[in-house]
């Protein structure tokens, strides 16, 4: 089989979630626990490790956590392919399998989105002759939602590219490039694109706490792709806004409801705010798949906590008391009132309300 993960020559030489061979084949996830230091493409040999590796953040962004979940379901049929289950046994363990890959973080809608994409498969397929059969259905559907990124991923770049002027300075937050999608990103690939085309950008990246998402990520693959970049801690960028430095933010999304409010990694709505105040646009980037339309208000999306030991042994080095407590969550909520645009594949919606959400979002 070709590897159909690699993105179009000299734009991205790295990617996040790669499937080798046919059912009996592998899944490989690009570590980023360990970025920037090392590239490290892991195999997932079992559901539990790939539940292990999306809880502990080997995979990451809500894109590539749905990707890569849909091919895990595929690894987890393995050993029922090789001992020949039945097709009652094989639909049961495949619902299984689904179930707990759903608990591994709640916040991402991709995630879930993903999942229910490989139940259908399971529901449609129960006249099968055997677990082989299934498997092979299943990492069909595993490789369309890949396949369906990609284009995404590329069209969010146009839609958002189209926003940004030449000579802008333009500010991310967290990581939102082929690392945490497919392979182009959803913001990012919104500020690759405008590279691409010449559009001479600054892009300042904060450094995300307390995971620093932003430095270890987001900076790497801004050097990868030779973007005119700078790092600024968190708390910096009000003083860079001040400065007349950014003309624009762009973030991506975890969960959209179908009001426009959205949930992304916590620093977000602060971000938000100080545009709002220095009357600087603020973007959204995200695919289609995003959107939770069964919400209307933000405050409904359920927000993940996270271990307290990433505040307090910060990459291992105690950086606080012992025995204090920790607020940890890993996401705020963005309103739709601080958005200006949310870019997504199928077009620029604008303004970002309920009407204008549901007419570009259909399903």
């Amino acid at each position: 089989m070709n590897d159909q993960t690699q993105a179009p020559q000299g734009l991205s030489p790295y990617v996040s979630v790669r499937w080798q061979g046919d059912t009996l084949g592998q899944l490989e996830l690009l570590d980023q626990t360990i970025l920037p230091d090392r590239v490290e493409m892991v195999p997932i040999r079992s559901v539990q490790e790939a539940h292990e590796a999306i809880v502990a953040l080997r995979v990451r962004g809500a894109p590539a956590i749905g990707i890569a979940a849909a091919y895990a379901v595929v690894t987890g049929m393995q050993s029922l392919v090789s001992r020949r289950a039945s097709i009652g046994e094989s639909l049961e363990h495949a619902k299984s399998l689904c179930d707990y890959l759903a608990t591994s973080r709640p916040t991402a809608v991709n995630l879930f989105w993903a999942l229910d994409r490989m139940r259908r498969i399971i529901d449609r397929n129960s006249n099968l002759a055997s677990a082989l059969e299934l498997s092979n259905q299943l990492l069909r559907e595993a490789r369309q939602i890949h396949d369906e990124d990609r284009r995404m991923c590329h069209a969010i770049g146009e839609y958002g590219a189209s926003l940004f002027e030449h000579g802008s300075g333009i500010l991310t937050h967290c990581n939102t490039g082929g690392l945490a999608t497919s392979e182009f990103g959803t913001a990012l690939a919104a500020i690759l694109t405008a590279h691409y085309q010449g559009k001479e950008i600054e892009v300042y990246a904060d450094e995300t706490r307390p995971l620093l998402q932003g430095a270890r990520l987001t900076m790497w693959e801004l050097q990868q792709h030779s973007v005119p970049s700078t790092l600024i801690c968190d708390s910096m960028a009000a003083q860079v806004m001040r400065e007349g430095k950014i003309q624009y933010v762009i973030v991506g999304a975890d969960r959209i409801t179908a009001r426009g409010d959205t949930a992304n990694k916590i620093g977000t709505y602060g971000l938000a705010v100080l545009a709002k105040h220095h009357g600087i646009p603020f973007f959204v980037a995200a695919p289609s798949s995003t959107f939770d339309l069964s919400i209307l208000d933000g405050a409904d999306i359920p927000i993940e906590q996270r271990k307290p030991e990433e505040i307090t042994l910060a990459f291992g080095k105690r950086t606080a008391p012992e025995n204090v407590s920790v607020y940890n969550p890993a996401f705020d909520v963005t309103p739709a009132e601080l958005i200006s645009a949310i870019v997504t594949e199928v077009g620029i919606i604008h303004p970002v309300d309920e009407q204008h959400v549901r007419g570009i979002v259909r399903r």
